[in-house]
């Protein structure tokens, strides 16, 4: 039998993603891919695949699925109780797996995204050179679809029980309720007035219950544009839109390619994993930032990746 895992309970949302579907937006396909980059990386890493393999990202939690192989796990993001046959089990660290064991999830106590990498990787056919699923497009994963129970995930190749490694607890990231949230201000800020522009940084927002993969509707004072509408244009990740009612929408990795809202700025890339980690009810307040501190900031979490070392555990 092909080295497999076989879905038991899907939990809350269950996709498949890899690093994303770059250079697909002339023909109206969105990024897709982790909401959290970095602790998809480091799921990946903890168990020797490249960084682009495919993983499982699970909201909240609730998955639960059984082996038919012996691998190698690892389980990042989101603080949530991990289970092999009803053993609790650490987060954040290379786990072995036995042909029929049970990985269960509990649900998550902090932050709301978690990732599911197996060494070697899912073996799923990409779909114009990604396998991130996007439900809303019907592409990606398996059938374009949310994971469902009795699923069967092929695995790309039986890997042996290597050395396991452990993520330091100060390199891991710290998920709140309460975020600062770094945005670079677009070439439409003009029209938003002094007061406006005040108005949105110096006041905090709280995540609404619309908020998903395409984007995290914001609730508070309201931030009123010049101008109604614009001409529908291309918008990048982190994008904060501002329709007629004035409260703020964040982009996220499933958005639309096009929108006519006007937009106020950009999110940091970095940033946008604290707000992806956010439930309803989470509190974010905006931080202006010019666009060559982005840079800088890019570069140096970039650099303090590449740096880190995983500890080896004996």
């Amino acid at each position: 039998m092909k080295p497999s895992i076989e879905i038991l309970q899907p939990g809350i949302l269950s996709l498949i993603q890899d690093a994303g579907r770059f250079g697909q937006h002339h023909i109206g396909l969105t990024t897709g891919g982790p909401l959290d980059p970095l602790a998809f990386k480091w799921a990946n890493r903890l168990v020797g695949n490249d960084e682009n393999t495919s993983v499982i990202e699970t909201t909240v939690g609730g998955l639960k699925f059984k082996s038919h192989c012996d691998t190698q796990i690892a389980i990042t993001g989101a603080k949530v109780d991990v289970k092999i046959n009803g053993q609790l089990q650490p987060q954040w660290q290379t786990l072995n797996l036995s042909d029929q064991d049970v990985v269960e999830l509990g649900y998550a106590t902090q932050g709301c995204r978690i990732y599911l990498s197996l060494s070697s990787g899912l073996d799923i056919e990409p779909q114009f050179s990604s396998t991130s699923t996007v439900v809303r497009e019907g592409i990606g994963g398996l059938n374009g679809k949310a994971l469902k129970a009795n699923d069967v995930i092929c695995l790309k190749a039986i890997s042996a029980k290597n050395h396991r490694l452990i993520l330091p607890l100060d390199a891991r990231p710290i998920y709140e309720n309460d975020i600062t949230l770094r945005l670079v201000p677009g070439y439409q800020d003009h029209q938003f007035s002094r007061h406006q522009q005040r108005m949105f940084f110096y006041h905090e927002y709280t995540v609404s219950d619309l908020c998903d993969r395409m984007g995290y509707r914001l609730t508070g004072p309201k931030v009123h544009c010049e101008i109604d509408g614009i001409l529908s244009e291309g918008i990048c990740l982190g994008a904060v839109q501002v329709p007629k009612d004035g409260q703020p929408i964040v982009l996220m990795n499933d958005r639309q390619t096009i929108g006519g809202y006007p937009k106020i700025g950009s999110v940091l890339s970095l940033d946008l994993a604290k707000l992806a980690q956010l439930g309803s009810g989470g509190k974010v307040k905006f931080e202006p930032i010019t666009i060559d501190h982005a840079h800088n900031l890019l570069a140096l979490a970039q650099y303090k990746y590449n740096q880190q070392s995983l500890l080896e555990l004996t």
